[in-house]
């Protein structure tokens, strides 16, 4: 992994909420077309890394490269056009909206209106339903059409923030199985924070373990110890 070129680069980052400092001088690369799991139990500084690299929280110290470029001070709609897409928790679909026009929301640089061949064919259940509003879906449906809207803006970049919360297992593979298939067709880098491991192992090239807001452990995917990561996650 080594050997390919960087895509994203964190550099001695530090986040603070107010007077309590939540990020404490996290680094990571993540290379091209790699997928990195950001790992922790809740409270550890998972979602708040997550919205300082999308521009939603503002870093106390350090610095944010994409592709080579400065997005420390950038804002989060610039951050986006330079190639971050971002799924929060939650997923933040558009209820109201229909499933075709959710996605339609996610192309707002693109001159072309038309829903991309990709979306349907990974995931045939939102063609099904495009004509569906987005808050009658299930949790399921729901992330599988925030993850199409985040990648119809063709990002370098794919941040998903607990992507399988709420979801059946069952779902979860399939999930699991369309960022595989995704990535390799769209040639995007992964960076994914969750808790549940046997998700992470599906997908995950590398590893980083949060604690109170620092790195307490990495590893690459084919050497990971599980059980090690596992008692991080239930301590």
């Amino acid at each position: 992994m080594g050997k390919l070129p960087t895509v994203l680069k964190v550099d001695h980052l530090n986040v603070c909420y107010g007077d309590s400092q939540v990020i404490r001088d996290i680094s990571f690369d993540l290379h091209s077309n790699e997928t990195v799991a950001i790992m922790g139990r809740n409270g550890m500084g998972k979602t708040t890394l997550l919205k300082a690299l999308i521009g939603l929280l503002p870093t106390r110290s350090g610095s944010v490269e994409l592709d080579g470029q400065a997005i420390t001070d950038a804002q989060s709609h610039e951050r986006v056009s330079a190639g971050l897409g971002y799924v929060p928790q939650g997923r933040m679909i558009f209820p109201f909206l229909t499933v075709q026009e959710n996605i339609l929301t996610g192309m707002h640089g693109s001159k072309i209106k038309k829903v991309p061949s990709f979306v349907y064919d990974v995931f045939p259940v939102l063609k099904e339903m495009r004509k569906r509003r987005g808050g009658n879906l299930s949790g399921g449906q729901q992330q599988q059409l925030a993850i199409a809207r985040a990648l119809v803006n063709n990002p370098k970049v794919l941040i998903l923030d607990e992507p399988t919360e709420g979801i059946q297992p069952s779902i979860i593979k399939d999930i699991a199985k369309s960022l595989n298939h995704l990535k390799a067709e769209l040639n995007f880098a992964l960076l994914v924070s969750e808790q549940v491991l046997s998700f992470t192992m599906e997908i995950a090239d590398r590893f980083l373990i949060i604690e109170k807001g620092e790195i307490v452990y990495q590893a690459d995917g084919d050497e990971v110890d599980t059980k090690k990561i596992h008692a991080y996650l239930t301590i």
